[in-house]
């Protein structure tokens, strides 16, 4: 999925690099714990408290790639695994938009709710999206 929000990458980054306040924007993330002593950069890992409808897990991530300004992906390692990745880059002709591409492979438990989860999630992650870029608008 991907949306163009009004405000420079350098901007955009500034807010998407503090992982912890991800659950600002993001709706069926209810809290971040960090369980290492990082809290960016490859090598962080976090649990986040996640809900979605009637169910509630912890989804376990790890960062395994994270490009300053540009990229970060993540390693989900608890009941649901697989990978996201956040990738940023300058749009518009005056380049002071931001093109925010979120990827995100997932393998869900079909107890919960396996393939048909996936398209509720993705519903999720465009409202998600829509949350992100109105916290620029704001601003």
């Amino acid at each position: 999925m991907t949306t163009t929000i009004r405000a420079t990458t350098a901007r955009v980054w500034d807010d998407v690099r503090d992982l912890g306040s991800h659950v600002e924007w993001m709706a069926d993330a209810e809290a971040i714990r960090f369980t290492s002593t990082c809290r960016e950069g490859v090598g962080t890992t976090f649990d986040c408290d996640t809900k979605v409808g009637p169910f509630r897990l912890v989804d376990r991530m790890e960062v395994t790639e994270w490009v300053e300004g540009a990229v970060i992906g993540v390693r989900h390692v608890g009941l649901v695994t697989g990978s996201g990745r956040f990738t940023l880059r300058p749009a518009g002709a005056l380049r002071r938009s931001t093109r925010f591409t979120w990827e995100e492979e997932l393998d869900i438990p079909w107890w919960l709710g396996g393939p048909a989860a996936a398209v509720a999630m993705r519903l999720i992650w465009m409202r998600n999206l829509r949350r992100l870029r109105r916290r620029f608008r704001r601003r």
